[in-house]
């Protein structure tokens, strides 16, 4: 049984996967890979292209992290120095683009 509040594994996997995309979006480029395992990585934030290889700029995190980091619900400054947020590259900071909701289209 689950815990209350709890959503399963394919529910996390989509909204991982749907604020990705989103962020993907709105930050358009291939400077930053942004990735969330298991359910998924992109490239996002305009600078120089990354083609093979690491990309210079990563940041990587858990679903739940960064679930409450692109809803608002943990802020990216609370995330990185709790340790929940490892981001490496000069523009890895995604502080200006989370939480997604305030980015409007």
């Amino acid at each position: 049984m689950s815990a209350p509040g709890a959503v399963s594994r394919d529910t996390l996997a989509t909204a991982v996967r749907f604020t990705l995309e989103e962020l993907a979006t709105v930050a358009a480029g291939r400077s930053v890979e942004v990735r969330v395992p298991p359910f998924g990585a992109v490239q996002c934030v305009a600078g120089p292209v990354h083609r093979r290889g690491t990309p210079s700029s990563v940041v990587e995190t858990d679903p739940h992290t960064w679930l409450a980091v692109a809803d608002g619900a943990l802020t990216w400054a609370d995330a990185l120095e709790a340790g929940r947020v490892q981001a490496s590259g000069e523009r890895a900071a995604l502080d200006s683009l989370l939480p997604l909701a305030n980015l409007g289209r």
